[in-house]
């Protein structure tokens, strides 16, 4: 099958990259730099990483979340909370539907491509905060954009199940050097090794069984 994959430069995005490059075929990455306080971490190890793969890479530029959206996560937003990634505080950096915002502009990319598929990466650890990570979304907004396009095009989501020490098994089996991808929300220099995703980062190394390649704040 054809598909573009919606690709961050996260952990998870990133192994649904290499993942689809040996399931399907991918005709592009996609990226969204929607003013979050990480993107320009972030989005350069998308382009790194679909480079690598031979793959066309796109930004598309999704400003007015910044400017219209209350979120924590956006540099419009006050600070990144810390703690797991469970935690209630992490609340704070739910950005309001950007899933379905993306999904939506995906959909059209694809069937302009000549695509039959959307690859995303959410997965169960991401169902405690995030509810446009949810089945429950996921289904009907999978059902909407086969309705509204041509050819049906399908949502693919095969870590919906899964939790991050299984993403990082699979990226390491397909040799994601995962050095090369970006997870913290504060967009420093380094990984903070603080906010929940920093920690869930650790975490997910751990239970994997592989060393964490992250340069982390000294003070973490």
């Amino acid at each position: 099958m054809k598909v573009i994959v919606l690709v961050s430069g996260g952990m998870d995005s990133v192994t649904a990259l290499y993942e689809a490059a040996v399931t399907h075929e991918v005709v592009a990455g996609l990226s969204f730099d929607y003013g979050s306080k990480h993107n320009d971490r972030e989005i350069p190890f998308a382009a790194h990483h679909c480079d690598h793969l031979g793959v066309k890479h796109e930004i598309v530029k999704l400003g007015f979340i910044d400017e219209l959206f209350a979120s924590d996560l956006l540099r419009s937003g006050g600070e990144i909370p810390e703690g797991h990634y469970e935690d209630g505080n992490m609340k704070q950096t739910v950005v309001p539907f950007r899933n379905g915002i993306m999904l939506a502009v995906a959909a059209g990319y694809a069937e302009s491509l000549g695509a039959e598929g959307i690859v995303i990466a959410a997965h169960s650890g991401d169902h405690a905060i995030y509810p446009d990570c949810r089945e429950d979304f996921m289904v009907p907004m999978a059902e909407a954009i086969r309705a509204g396009t041509y050819v049906g095009i399908e949502v693919l989501r095969p870590f919906i199940a899964v939790r991050k020490e299984d993403i990082a098994a699979v990226g390491a089996k397909r040799g994601v050097d995962f050095g090369m991808t970006w997870s913290c929300y504060k967009g420093g220099r380094f990984h903070c090794g603080k906010c929940g995703t920093c920690v869930e980062r650790k975490e997910a190394f751990a239970l994997a069984g592989l060393d964490d390649p992250t340069v982390y704040d000294r003070e973490s």
